[in-house]
This record gives C-alpha cells, sequence and structure tokens, in this order.
C-alpha cells in the first residue's frame, strides 16, 4: 500500500513561528495564519462580489489562501527583512518557495496534483491579489493586537503594513479597512 505525506506535513504547520524576530506578547503559527487568511480572503472576496458588484469567488479565495505558506512547512518562514532584503533574494527566495511546493506535490496522488497546483504554487491570477491582500492585512491585524496589548516592538511595522494596504488600492480591501478594521482595536467589553 502506498503512502502520502502531503496531510501529514501540512498538520505541522503549527510549528512553525511568525514573527521570528520580534518580542511577541502572543506567538502565531503559520496554521493559525493560514486560517486568519483563508477567512479574511473569504470576507474581501465577498465584499468585492456582493457589495462592490466585482466578480469574485469567494470559496476559491479561502481556499488558495489556506494554502499560501504550505512551502514553508518545508522551508520555515524567513523574516521579511531577509526575504525582501534585495531583488536577488527575493527571487531566489521564490525559486525556493516553488522546490518547496513541488516537493509538497510530489506527495499527494497524481490524480489530485493538479487540483492542489495552483494553490501550493500561488498562481491563480483570479485569485492571487485578494490573498495576498488579505495576507498583508493578517500581518497588520496582528501588528493591532500586539500594539493594543502595549508591545511597542509593532509600531514600525504597523506602520509598514498599513502603508502597504494602502497601497494595494483594491476597493474591497478599501472598504473593509474603513468599515471591518477599526474593531481590531477594541477590547472585547468595547466590541459587545
Amino acid at each position: 500500500m502506498e503512502e502520502y505525506q502531503f496531510y501529514a506535513l501540512l498538520s505541522r504547520m503549527r510549528y512553525i513561528t511568525r514573527w521570528g524576530l520580534m518580542r511577541n506578547t502572543f506567538s502565531e503559527n503559520i496554521q493559525e495564519h493560514s486560517h486568519q487568511v483563508a477567512v479574511l480572503a473569504h470576507a474581501l472576496a465577498l465584499i468585492r462580489r456582493d457589495i462592490l458588484g466585482l466578480p469574485a469567488e469567494p470559496d476559491r479565495c479561502a481556499t488558495a489562501a489556506l494554502f499560501h505558506d504550505a512551502s514553508e512547512i518545508l522551508t520555515g518562514d524567513l523574516p521579511t527583512p531577509i526575504k525582501y532584503y534585495n531583488p536577488e533574494i527575493k527571487q531566489a527566495y521564490k525559486q525556493v518557495e516553488r522546490v518547496s511546493a513541488d516537493k509538497l506535490l510530489a506527495m499527494l496522488p497524481e490524480q489530485l496534483r493538479d487540483s492542489y497546483a495552483p494553490l501550493v504554487h500561488e498562481d491563480d491570477e483570479s485569485v492571487l491579489d485578494i490573498v495576498k491582500a488579505a495576507d498583508k492585512l493578517s500581518a497588520h491585524i496582528k501588528c493591532i493586537e500586539e500594539l493594543k496589548a502595549g508591545n511597542l516592538e509593532f509600531e514600525s511595522a504597523a506602520a509598514q503594513t498599513r502603508k502597504a494596504l494602502d497601497a494595494m488600492r483594491l476597493p474591497e480591501l478599501d472598504w473593509f479597512m474603513e468599515h471591518c478594521l477599526p474593531p481590531f482595536g477594541k477590547n472585547l467589553d468595547e466590541l459587545e
């Protein structure tokens, strides 16, 4: 009987911690992050489709978001200052991610590989902008939550992520940031 390791490896996403160079008030792993990105991508796609009246596939966006960091199971989470230090490193890291994604896909039955390939490789253009926006939004929410806990370590990261979000110029993202982002800075009593 042949065994396929893909799903067992995916379950190890919970062991890969994000924000490794930062002092955190609470840790975050890529499994938790991927769930939040999926929820946010689904929301952004719904806003695009149902509020703005533009074409979007919310379920497809959510699914792609679940797998957007899957290659990090094999590579780990490289800190952003290194990952984007210069174009050569960024390009080399993209190649490492592609090799990792190919290795993961090879751990599936051949009949399932074509279904997972656009998710693991993040190359579905119809959802890529939404998943990228949700990924950056998740990072910004982490910064807001850390600042709310009094952790000033995340002050510059909050400013950088907000600037990146504003630069995306996605109407659904702008709508979310105006209507849904402010409550993330509130405590539980204020939310009720």
